[in-house]
């Protein structure tokens, strides 16, 4: 409340803060907080003692990284990326003033909903089977469950490759693809959306193709990659501007080494084979892959290259990010220094002679 008599003003209510922790996870928060309600503090009474009354105290809703806020009707408020990031979610009402007959104001109420996507450097893309687990587990040191059945992976797997140098890259195996992934078929969206956090994207077929089961097609490695981008088109076009390399698994089976070779041949003049296929699985462009590596997850064949690949991938994208950040900031400087002396001079200002940085 404010003070009428002395034009006192009632204290602001507190705000609501959703905010970013390493060490939190979605489970702590719904286990230390059942009831999924959280209120700030309201404003203090106008008084004579102290004729502004004091803000209310704000809330803080702790979070895992990684965690996207959407609203009661799907609108992305924001997305919390890293250590002590934080966004205002619900804000406190007005104290009372005279603008509000002394009144206070009642603070903003509203439902949110986290969705927490994995964030990591490299995400593998592939068809159930298609040997991502045992690839983890060959190149880094985690223990993902391998089996010779379809779905194995019910829920990301996250490893890091260690190098020599002491640097570390973080890879997540995610619920395999089935066709129909963007229409939430299969792992569908619980997959996809995780695609979203990663850096760059590494494709893993076999070499021999895929089946999903007895009763769906037979889709060779060139059609794999080809339904692969399709699906990340179709979910989310931008999917497929991230920079990717493809691992050819399996080379240790017969014939392998005349099925990548055809492969090779097919990636490489990709518009003499596309008139093969039905229209509705050709992507918009096809992906461009920065390195192709045969590998076999079970023999160890290529796996050393793969991951100087991967390194040497991610450098180039990182140092491409840092000069496209220094051009913008050298962009930004020479703007504000051509706004700073190109603007008129008033009336009773002496003139100087123009002063042109670059």
């Amino acid at each position: 409340m404010g003070y009428p008599r002395l034009g006192g003003e009632g204290g602001k209510g507190g705000d609501v803060w959703v905010v970013a922790h390493n060490k939190m996870t979605l489970k702590q928060l719904k286990d230390k907080y059942p009831q999924k309600r959280f209120a700030a503090g309201e404003g203090a009474n106008s008084r004579v003692s102290a004729l502004k009354g004091s803000k209310g105290k704000d809330c803080e809703i702790p979070v895992p990284v990684g965690i996207s806020i959407t609203d009661e009707n799907g609108k992305i408020i924001g997305e919390l990326n890293k250590e002590k990031d934080r966004i205002l979610v619900a804000e406190g009402g007005l104290g009372g003033k005279l603008l509000t007959n002394f009144l206070p104001l009642k603070g903003q109420k509203r439902v949110i909903h986290l969705d927490l996507k994995l964030i990591a450097d490299i995400g593998l893309v592939g068809f159930p089977n298609a040997g991502k687990s045992s690839l983890l587990s060959k190149i880094s040191h985690a223990k993902p469950a391998i089996a010779d059945y379809a779905f194995t992976t019910l829920k990301p797997e996250l490893g890091k490759i260690m190098y020599t140098d002491f640097q570390q890259i973080s890879v997540a195996d995610l619920p395999g693809l089935i066709e129909g992934a963007h229409m939430n078929k299969g792992m569908g969206h619980k997959f996809l959306k995780h695609i979203e956090r990663t850096k760059q994207l590494l494709f893993v077929v076999d070499v021999s193709g895929f089946q999903l089961s007895s009763q769906t097609q037979y889709r060779t490695a060139f059609e794999t990659i080809l339904l692969l981008s399709k699906e990340l088109e179709l979910y989310r076009e931008e999917l497929q501007t991230k920079p990717a390399l493809l691992a050819v698994n399996k080379m240790d089976l017969p014939d392998a080494q005349d099925k990548f070779h055809v492969l090779m041949n097919q990636l490489q003049n990709p518009k003499d084979f596309l008139h093969l296929f039905e229209k509705h699985m050709i992507p918009e462009r096809t992906v461009e892959f920065q390195h192709i590596i045969p590998i076999s997850a079970v023999t160890g064949e290529g796996i050393d290259e793969l991951k100087n690949c991967i390194r040497k991938s991610l450098d180039e994208h990182t140092n491409q990010e840092n000069d496209a950040y220094h051009k913008k900031q050298l962009l930004n400087l020479h703007i504000s220094n051509t706004v700073s002396y190109s603007e008129p001079p008033s009336k009773n200002a002496v003139a100087s002679p123009k002063i042109d940085i670059t």
